[in-house]
């Protein structure tokens, strides 16, 4: 157990480790047995971003001490390494440091951050895309305190966009029907949408009073991030593309264009 009197020196001490020095730039910190046992960025979701909108999401965090964790002594934020010329690469910070903490029961304290992440501030360029990750710091009443560079982790994407049209249309039965698309993304350097070159795309078929949609082959964007290609008419329905996604852009389906097939 420590003097209480310790404390105001180490909050001090937290906070300007905790935001005076570029995230990655140190080590992990801790003293006693205080515990960062939970952090959930998002609640789990990917971060997706477009050219313009600021988005809002939320970093939670679970401390655990047997004396407590102290009130307005926590701390998360967001960052994406490496560190480049020793300054954060993204860095994001909550609105409000302290966050909204519960205490229940007394050991444990969930605090949640209100962060906002603005696609021409925050994240640079498109080499940011990706895997982001989440910080944690916190103290205890008793003086016991912990510094989690890496706590959490959690997506920031570039914002896809997905499009179809199937003709002609009305169509013969038997007859060619030729589908075209495109596929685009966010670009945080130009922001604007350009097209995701040789991405693989499914063209799909929802046959007219079924709910579920069938694959009917693969196709790849081309230089563009533009999509053609061709099928048969066979009955009337709903063709869409669809895109699984990568590790930086979001998977996303066109919405329906609809066939009449006589």
């Amino acid at each position: 157990m420590r003097h209480r009197t310790t404390v105001p020196a180490l909050a001090a001490a937290l906070a300007l480790s905790a935001l005076a020095v570029p995230v990655a730039a140190h080590a992990d910190q801790s003293r006693g047995d205080i515990k960062i046992a939970k952090v959930v960025v998002n609640g789990g979701k990917d971060i997706v971003l477009g050219t313009t909108e600021v988005k809002k999401f939320t970093i939670v965090v679970t401390a655990v001490d047997d004396s407590g964790i102290e009130t307005g002594s926590t701390l998360a934020t967001l960052w994406h390494g490496p560190v480049r010329n020793g300054d954060p690469y993204g860095f994001v910070f909550p609105e409000k440091m302290a966050g909204a903490c519960v205490t229940s029961p007394r050991t444990t304290t969930t605090c949640t951050y209100t962060m906002k992440i603005n696609p021409r501030i925050h994240v640079e360029d498109n080499t940011t895309a990706g895997t982001w990750t989440a910080s944690a710091a916190a103290m205890s009443y008793d003086g016991d305190y912990i510094h989690r560079d890496n706590a959490g982790k959690a997506k920031v994407l570039r914002n896809s966009r997905l499009t179809v049209n199937a003709s002609p249309e009305p169509v013969k039965r038997g007859r060619t029907i030729t589908v075209t698309g495109a596929l685009t993304r966010a670009n945080w350097e130009t922001y604007k949408y350009a097209g995701y070159t040789k991405q693989s795309v499914k063209l799909q078929f929802k046959k007219k009073g079924s709910s579920t949609y069938t694959t009917l082959k693969t196709v790849k964007t081309d230089s563009k991030g533009n999509l053609k290609t061709t099928t048969k008419a066979t009955a009337d329905g709903y063709f869409r593309y669809s895109f699984a996604g990568t590790s930086t852009t979001p998977a996303v389906s066109s919405t329906a264009d609809y066939v009449d097939v006589k």
